[in-house]
């Protein structure tokens, strides 16, 4: 007869094995609509700091804490690979699945800003196939949202077509009256 901590330490790996491989198929889930995967450095983090967090990132974004283990075997073989070089440390992982890349950011610069927090800050980002380092941060805040780029393309094409109506409706000016001939010369008797 084997005794029940025999029985559980046997049962044990394979429990863990399953967690482990439905922990990376959610992170694959939510790699799939993603436009953009964020590594945050979270050493010294709480839970109630992260609980504050994911409450202020918008309904387009989520926070995971995972293993870089599990992230790196679910970004393995997909655009997000470049990201492979920051996973080390602590990290959590921000995922944000819409376009409007600046309003998803924002939220944790004003968090570092709240809890005073200089030295959590991103490890690195992969936007549309291209990592950008803990440097490049400042450009992926500047982005136009999406409405904003709407607007301007709008702007674009809408100021030539005004400017073509306003010359099409102008009034048609006259053309000015030909001056008269010169009057011809006079004869000398």
């Amino acid at each position: 007869m084997t005794s029940v901590r025999s029985a559980a330490s046997t049962a044990l790996p394979p429990i863990r094995a399953a967690v482990a491989r439905s922990k990376r198929e959610a992170i694959r889930r939510e790699l799939e609509n993603c436009q953009l995967l964020a590594g945050i450095w979270c050493h010294g983090l709480t839970v109630r700091q992260l609980q504050a967090l994911r409450g202020a990132l918008p309904d387009t974004a989520r926070l995971v804490v995972a293993k870089n283990s599990l992230v790196e075997k679910a970004i393995e073989g997909t655009k997000w690979e470049p990201l492979r070089p920051c996973a080390k440390g602590m990290n959590a992982w921000l995922f944000v699945h819409s376009d409007d890349v600046p309003p998803a950011l924002n939220p944790y610069r004003h968090f570092q800003r709240e809890w005073k927090l200089a030295l959590n800050d991103f490890t690195g980002a992969v936007y549309e196939g291209r990592l950008y380092g803990p440097d490049d941060f400042a450009a992926l805040e500047a982005m136009p949202t999406r409405l904003q780029s709407y607007a301007y393309l709008l702007g674009c094409l809408h100021t030539p077509a005004v400017s073509l109506l306003g010359v099409l409706q102008a009034a048609p000016v006259q053309p000015a009256p030909a001056p008269p001939p010169p009057p011809p010369p006079k004869e000398e008797s």
